[in-house]
């Protein structure tokens, strides 16, 4: 036996243990440099590994869900014209997807599925459950119903459907996707085990699954297909698929991906059906994400496989068309035309950026909370002299209980005291809109700069605690929020919050009320000015304060009334006392 080179995974950044999504080659498979032989798909992108050289695949280290990192094997490949290459190339043709002679998959053109990996194509490779199902179709004969369930998927349960790609009387040969499932580490498709016509689908998108649950039933194919045309002669191991049955115009492909509807589906012509398009799950993922049919998308990558280039380019041209002047397009259903899309390729070189994750969950809830809620900003400034000369000379005591006193420690103690005296402004509206739900308790949420994008945990019961307190309790969820360690109920129940630039910058600016609260607070820097005190200028340290309010439930008085209260709070801390 020639020795084998084993093929590791390369450099690929500051990723470790990075989700293998699909395996591109078999055991037998004749490989050339730069071929792609598995994808991996890192928290930022999909990336194929191609081959160093070429060779004969011997061995297959990788399945779809293992995580591998740099110098990981992912396969063993024996050099061309190593012993064991003439089985592979009898008959001189060449292709690689010729098995040796005499193999027993030679009827399956070599494609061995590697260790591991799910290919209900080899029964022996199989999982149980979907294995015995072939086997009992074989030893029963055809006319039962067989049960197609989910194979094995690891150390995963409870994993959602995110497609269901197929219907009842749909005919379905080995091999086509049924459902797509979605675990925290990858999407992945479950193909049929056998061919036939589906005569009940008992999944649904959202229902959570476990290995052996249930997908569907099928009426194996020598049931249901016994009028069917005799199969083409071919030559001796090649495989003949039956063609498609014929459907009338216009009907839809009842194997096409079930997402939602496609927003470029106006806009183009109705094309004739196609089979399903091959495409990694991270492609149907994102296929998925921008309402993108890729039955309509032709793929440019290796045996035809839809590339993210590729459904990019459908969006784009899809987007160039005009849209039908009867039917302007509105976003989101609020009447408001959305930014059209802008190749700005064309004007120089860019770099596409993903967003953190928790600008993409923050964004939605800003956006929301920007166009549903009528906002009003009203700016004041507080005479803060006395208050940062109070700070300075209890620093010592503060570092003494271990404590670093800020200045947005007595500003958060002022904004309790503010909320209990003006209770409009720690109170939601109600849901149908004519109520208002006041609240008996004071949590003030306070709005943390981290690496990903700003947090904002939440102080509870504010008013109830020094400034002592506040500033330890806002020190240490801080520290939290930075590393990321923040549990879930600290995140939750804030009645008001407080934005502060602090000593970035700044002289005012508009925060975007945290809905479903219905006011704000931003802070700006602090800075030294000339403020009239009766008979000369004299120098004042000011802090500009910017308050964001629903008009729905407070009016421009109430809003005066309560920046009015917060800065004769902060001038003077013994009113705190009051």
């Amino acid at each position: 036996m020639a020795e084998l080179t084993e093929v590791r995974v390369p450099d690929i950044g500051d990723f470790s243990d990075v989700p293998v999504i699909e395996v591109l080659v078999a055991v037998g498979d004749r490989i050339r440099p730069e071929d792609p032989l598995v994808t991996l798909e890192s928290d930022k992108a999909t990336m194929d590994v191609p081959a160093p050289a070429g060779g004969v695949v011997r061995e297959v280290a990788v399945a779809v869900g293992d995580n591998v990192s740099e110098g990981s094997v992912l396969l063993r490949v024996a050099a061309e014209g190593d012993d064991g290459d003439a089985a592979a190339d009898a008959g001189g043709s060449g292709a690689t997807d010729m098995a040796p002679t005499g193999s027993a998959d030679a009827g399956m053109g070599g494609r061995t599925p590697p260790a591991g990996s799910f290919d209900p194509m080899v029964a022996g490779e199989a999982p149980a459950s979907l294995a015995g199902a072939t086997e009992e179709i074989t030893s029963r004969g055809s006319s039962e119903i067989v049960e197609v369930r989910v194979p094995d998927i690891g150390d995963f349960s409870d994993v959602p459907v995110i497609e269901v790609l197929v219907s009842a009387g749909d005919r379905i040969r080995p091999e086509d996707p049924l459902v797509t499932l979605e675990s925290d580490k990858a999407a992945m498709d479950v193909p049929s085990p056998v061919a036939g016509r589906i005569a009940g689908v008992a999944l649904s998108v959202g229902d959570l699954v476990s290995e052996g649950a249930l997908i569907l039933t099928v009426e194996p194919a020598g049931s249901t297909e016994a009028a069917a045309p005799a199969p083409l002669p071919g030559p001796p191991g090649a495989v003949v698929v039956a063609p498609e049955p014929a459907r009338a115009a216009g009907q839809p492909d009842p194997r096409a991906p079930r997402g939602r509807p496609s927003p470029t589906a106006a806009l183009e012509s109705k094309p004739e059906a196609r089979p399903i398009s091959h495409a990694t799950p991270a492609m149907r993922r994102y296929a998925r994400e921008l309402g993108v049919d890729l039955a309509r998308v032709k793929g440019t990558g290796r045996k035809g496989r839809v590339l993210r280039e590729d459904i990019s380019g459908f969006v784009k041209s899809a987007l160039s068309a005009p849209a039908p002047a009867e039917a302007p397009a509105v976003a989101g259903g609020s009447g408001i035309p959305p930014i059209p899309a802008v190749d700005f390729t064309k004007f120089g070189e860019v770099e596409t950026r993903p967003l953190s994750r928790i600008k993409r969950i923050s964004g939605p809830h800003l956006h929301r909370s920007w166009v549903n809620v009528p906002h009003v900003t009203s700016h004041d400034e507080a005479d803060v002299t006395e208050l940062e000369a109070f700070r300075q000379s209890i620093k010592a005591e503060a570092a003494a209980r271990e404590v670093r006193i800020t200045l947005l420690a007595f500003i958060t103690k002022a904004v309790a005291s503010a909320l209990a005296e003006y209770p409009a402004f720690n109170a939601s509206l109600g849901p149908g809109g004519d109520t208002l739900i006041v609240k008996k308790y004071i949590h003030v949420g306070i709005a943390v700069d981290t690496p990903n994008g700003l947090m904002v945990p939440v102080l509870r019961d504010a008013g109830r605690k020094g400034v002592y307190d506040l500033a330890r309790e806002m020190a240490g969820l801080g520290a939290r929020a930075r590393d990321g360690a923040l549990k879930s109920d600290e995140l939750q129940g804030g009645t008001f919050t407080i934005s502060s630039l602090g000593g970035i910058g700044g002289t005012a600016f508009t925060p975007i009320i945290n809905a479903p609260e219905v006011a704000i607070l931003g802070v700006s820097r602090t800075r030294m000015a000339p403020v009239w005190d009766g008979s000369a200028f004299a120098p004042r340290l000011m802090l500009p304060l910017d308050l964001s309010w629903d008009h729905r439930v407070v009016d421009g008085a109430e809003a005066a009334r309560f920046l009015a209260y917060l800065t004769r709070a902060l001038g003077d801390a013994r009113r705190l006392l009051l």
